[in-house]
C-alpha cells in the first residue's frame, strides 16, 4: 500500500509525471504544446495553484509550483486525466497514458531548493543530451524572463475541444514568483545563474547533442535507448541544507506515524479521532477531523 501524502497548504513542490513505458507520447508538437499549456492554465486556475516553471519533455514533464490551498492531488488528477484523454485521442490510442506509478511530488524546503529544482527543470533537455540550451528545446518550456510578468490569455486549442462546449475559450495564466523571494528580479537572477551553471556542466560532460530536428523526427512509439534503474528511492522532500533535510524528514516520519495510528483507531470505530495536519485522502473522502483544520 502506498504511504499517504502529506499535503500542506502553501508548500512548494517539484512535480513530475512520466508516460507509460517511457514512450514519447509527449513528443514536441504544436498540438501537444497548445493542449498542455491550456490544461495547465485551466487546472491552475481551478485549484488555485501557482506555477513558477515548467518543462514538457518527450516522455515526462516537470512543474515547479506552490499549492496555497492544499489541493495538489485534485490539481494533478484533473490535469493528468484531461491530458491523457486529449492526447490519446490525438494519437488514436486507447491504452493507459501515464506510468503505473503515481506522479511524484517533492516538497522544497527552502527558497534555495526552489531555485535548484527550477533550474533542474529548465535544464532537463540539456542534461538529457538533446539540445545545447533549454531555450532551444522545441517543446513547451517556460522562459525565466516571464516569471512575475503580465498575465496572458491562453486560447482553447482548436483540436478536440468543441467550439460550443463548456470549456472556456481562453484562460488567464502567468508564471508567479515563488514564496521567499524579495522580488521577481531577485528570483530570476538566481535562477538564470543556476541554469547557466547546469547547462555549462552538461555541455562539458555530454559534448554532442541530438538536436531539435532529430527530436522532432522521433516516433511517439519510441523510447529512450538508455536503461532507467527501477525500484529506486522516491524522495518526498528536497533540501540542499543537511539540517533542513533532516528536519523535513523527521516531520514527514512523524506525520506517517501519526496518520497510521489515527487510521487504525478510525478503522476500529473511533470516528472522533483526529488525523495529523496534511492528511488529504481521508479528509476529502471520509470527512475525518484533521489537526489545524478550521
Amino acid at each position: 500500500m502506498t504511504a499517504p501524502r502529506q499535503v500542506l497548504a502553501g508548500t512548494t513542490y517539484l512535480v513530475s509525471n512520466r508516460c507509460l513505458h517511457r514512450l514519447f507520447l509527449l513528443k514536441p508538437s504544436k498540438v501537444t504544446s497548445e493542449v498542455f499549456l491550456y490544461l495547465l492554465a485551466l487546472a491552475a486556475q481551478r485549484y488555485g495553484v501557482e506555477i513558477h516553471a515548467y518543462c514538457v519533455m518527450s516522455n515526462h514533464y516537470h512543474l515547479v509550483l506552490t499549492d496555497p490551498y492544499a489541493r495538489l492531488p485534485a490539481f494533478e488528477q484533473y490535469l493528468d486525466g484531461l491530458l491523457a484523454r486529449v492526447l490519446n485521442a490525438r494519437l488514436r490510442r486507447r491504452d493507459v497514458f501515464w506510468g503505473l506509478d503515481s506522479y511524484s511530488a517533492v516538497s522544497l524546503a527552502s527558497p534555495q531548493d526552489v531555485v535548484d529544482k527550477a533550474a533542474y527543470t529548465l535544464a532537463n533537455p540539456v542534461a538529457a543530451g538533446l539540445v545545447k540550451t533549454g531555450r532551444r528545446w522545441p517543446g513547451l518550456w517556460s522562459c525565466p524572463e516571464d516569471i512575475g510578468g503580465a498575465e496572458r490569455q491562453v486560447p482553447r486549442p482548436a483540436y478536440f475541444f468543441s467550439p460550443d462546449g463548456n470549456m472556456p475559450k481562453s484562460v488567464a495564466f502567468r508564471l508567479t514568483v515563488p514564496p521567499g523571494f524579495a522580488s521577481a528580479e531577485a528570483f530570476r537572477e538566481q535562477l538564470n545563474s543556476e541554469l547557466a551553471s547546469r547547462e555549462a556542466a552538461a555541455a562539458k560532460q555530454i559534448g554532442h547533442f541530438l538536436g531539435a530536428k532529430r527530436v522532432l523526427a522521433q516516433k511517439v512509439t519510441a523510447r529512450p535507448r538508455t536503461f532507467e534503474p527501477r525500484r529506486g528511492l522516491k524522495p518526498r522532500v528536497a533540501a540542499l541544507n543537511t539540517w533542513k533535510r533532516i528536519e523535513a524528514l523527521l516531520q514527514l516520519r512523524t506525520f506517517l506515524t501519526d496518520h497510521q495510528a489515527a487510521l487504525e483507531a478510525w478503522r476500529a470505530g473511533d470516528r472522533g479521532v483526529v488525523f495529523p495536519a496534511g492528511t488529504y485522502r481521508m479528509r476529502v473522502f471520509c470527512d475525518v477531523a484533521c489537526a489545524g483544520a478550521g
